[in-house]
C-alpha cells in the first residue's frame, strides 16, 4: 500500500445541551492536519437529536469529510433515526452496516462502519445457548460482524485504503484497565474475527472510557481505542499507509 492519507479520529465526545460552542475551539483546525475525521460513536449524552445539533453546529465546517458511527448512548432515547438525520443535515454521513468510500486527494478511502455489540472475547464469552435472550443477544452480534464483513469485503479492491469504524471493541487489548467484569458489555471477539476474515489497515473504536488506546487483531491489524477519556485531546491523528502500511500515531 503505497497511498498516504491522515485520519483524525475520537469516540465518546458525549454532547449535552450545555455543550453549544465547547466543541469549535477543538476543531476548527483539524484540515491542517488530517484528511478525515471520523466520530466513533457516543457522540451524545442522551441519544436527543438537540443534542446531535449541537454538535453540528459545532464542527459543520470542519473542512474534511466527517464519517461516523452511532453509540450506545445515542440509541438511549429510541430517536436514533432523527439523531441521524440531524446529523446528516450537519454534513456528517452516519454507518450502520454500510459502507463510504471518501476522495482524499486521489486516495480512495473506504470505511465500513458499524456500532458493533458485545458478548465477551475468547475464553470469557457468551454463547447463543439457552435462554432465548441470550441466543438474541450474542446472534445479535454475529449478524453485526458478518454484516460488517460484507462492507468491508465489498470495499476490498476497489479503495487504497480500509477502515474499520466501530463503537464496541474488537479486541481486549483496549480495553486493558476496564474492570474484567464488562468485558462482554464493552465488545466481542466476533468482530475481530469478521475483521480478520475481510481485511483491512485499521480498526477505530470508542466505549472503553478506562482502556488503553493501541491493540491488534489476532490477525494482526492495528486497532485503535479513540474514546476521549483514553486520548485525553480532541482526537488523535493516526497517519496511513507507505509501502509497509505502517500506522503511524
Amino acid at each position: 500500500m503505497t497511498a498516504k492519507v491522515r485520519v483524525a479520529a475520537v469516540g465518546d465526545v458525549h454532547a449535552g445541551l450545555d455543550s453549544r460552542g465547547c466543541f469549535r475551539p477543538h476543531y476548527e483546525h483539524v484540515a491542517q492536519r488530517a484528511d478525515l475525521l471520523l466520530l466513533a460513536g457516543d457522540l451524545t449524552r442522551h441519544g436527543d437529536p438537540e443534542e446531535a445539533a449541537v454538535l453540528v453546529e459545532d464542527i459543520r465546517d470542519v473542512g474534511v469529510p466527517v464519517v461516523a458511527v452511532l453509540g450506545n448512548h445515542d440509541h438511549h432515547a429510541d430517536a436514533s433515526d432523527r439523531l441521524r438525520r440531524v446529523l446528516a443535515g450537519g454534513g456528517v454521513q452516519v454507518l450502520e452496516g454500510e459502507h463510504a468510500v471518501v476522495d482524499v486527494d486521489g486516495v480512495r478511502v473506504g470505511v465500513a462502519g458499524s456500532k458493533g455489540f458485545g458478548g465477551g472475547f475468547a475464553g470469557a464469552c457468551a454463547t447463543d445457548f439457552g435462554e432465548p435472550e441470550m441466543k438474541a443477544f450474542i446472534r445479535h452480534t454475529r449478524s453485526i460482524a458478518d454484516r460488517l464483513a460484507q462492507n468491508l469485503d465489498a470495499l476490498d479492491g476497489e479503495v487504497d485504503v480500509r477502515i474499520a469504524l466501530l463503537h464496541y471493541a474488537p479486541v481486549e487489548d483496549t480495553l486493558r484497565g476496564e474492570r474484567l467484569e464488562i468485558y462482554p458489555f464493552l465488545g466481542s471477539y466476533l468482530l475481530a474475527e469478521a475483521i480478520d476474515r475481510a481485511g483491512a489497515d485499521l480498526v477505530v473504536h470508542g466505549h472503553a472510557h478506562g482502556g488503553a488506546e493501541k491493540g491488534l487483531t489476532p490477525g494482526g491489524i492495528h486497532v485503535r481505542n479513540v474514546a476521549q477519556p483514553v486520548l485525553k485531546r480532541a482526537y488523535h491523528v493516526y497517519c496511513l499507509g507507505g509501502d509497509d502500511g505502517t500506522v503511524r500515531d
